[in-house]
């Protein structure tokens, strides 16, 4: 499958989990939006690992990526949101020290996938938890304390779930006995290319963390930010201005 197909279909599983109220379904949704994404970074891949010559579209690549207006309260919270998803799509960030972009190094289908998932995810984050502190029940913790908790709890959950639908969609191409050996290898020497190219490319210095201690802890507001990544479901939604932006290339 070429990458734009992949993104049409994505698309449409987007529509379609934006389309339901059952919660079982919007989970299904998602994760077999990851898990194509998964199945076509292996496809494309393997073919990677049979192809005598590589176009330069055929090799890593970096973007950067605008995340928000330097000095906007909270961009750290959405940096984390779209690593977390990088992270269960073979991309690798390094961040900037205002969290105002990021640099993405991965295959380009990797990094598409990636923005298209956080497109829809950090909409649903900043609305989940705008819905948090509106309804009260953060006080008496602080109002900006509670976001931020809210929405770490919400991007490590919604982490986990993407990184769950992607291991599983490895290991079913693994099981492929017409497959498995040449998929092994190629996964193998494309987590290899990702790491060459990665320490080549990056000039980062440091490890980036996404909470601090001067924002404070709230056990309350990261279960309630827990429980929503738990609900979260893609769906195409409005850009939420200051939020995010296209991929810029």
């Amino acid at each position: 499958m070429t990458d734009d197909k992949m993104l049409a279909r994505i698309a449409a599983l987007l529509r379609q989990a934006e389309g339901t109220d059952n919660a079982h379904e919007a989970e299904a949704f998602m994760a077999a939006a990851q898990r194509l994404a998964t199945a076509t970074s292996i496809d494309l891949a393997v073919a990677r690992s049979h192809s005598a010559k590589r176009s330069a579209a055929q090799e890593p690549t970096q973007r950067t990526i605008t995340i928000g207006e330097p000095g906007t309260k909270g961009l750290r919270t959405y940096v984390q949101l779209f690593a977390v998803i990088a992270a269960a799509n073979d991309v690798r960030c390094d961040v900037a020290s205002n969290s105002a972009y990021v640099y993405a190094y991965g295959f380009a289908e990797d990094i598409d996938a990636t923005h298209a998932l956080y497109a829809s995810l950090v909409v649903q984050m900043v609305r989940a938890s705008d819905a948090y502190v509106g309804s009260g029940a953060h006080r008496p913790t602080p109002t900006i304390t509670a976001r931020l908790n809210f929405q770490l709890a919400f991007g490590a959950r919604v982490g986990q779930r993407l990184t769950q639908a992607r291991d599983d969609a490895q290991r079913d191409a693994k099981r492929d006995r017409a497959t498995a050996p040449g998929t092994a290898i190629a996964l193998r020497d494309k987590e290899i290319e990702l790491k060459d190219h990665y320490r080549n490319a990056s000039k980062a210095r440091g490890t980036w963390q996404a909470s601090r201690a001067s924002a404070g802890y709230s056990s309350a507001a990261r279960q309630a930010g827990d429980r929503a990544g738990k609900r979260a479901r893609l769906g195409s939604s409005p850009q939420l201005p200051g939020a995010r932006s296209p991929l810029e290339k």
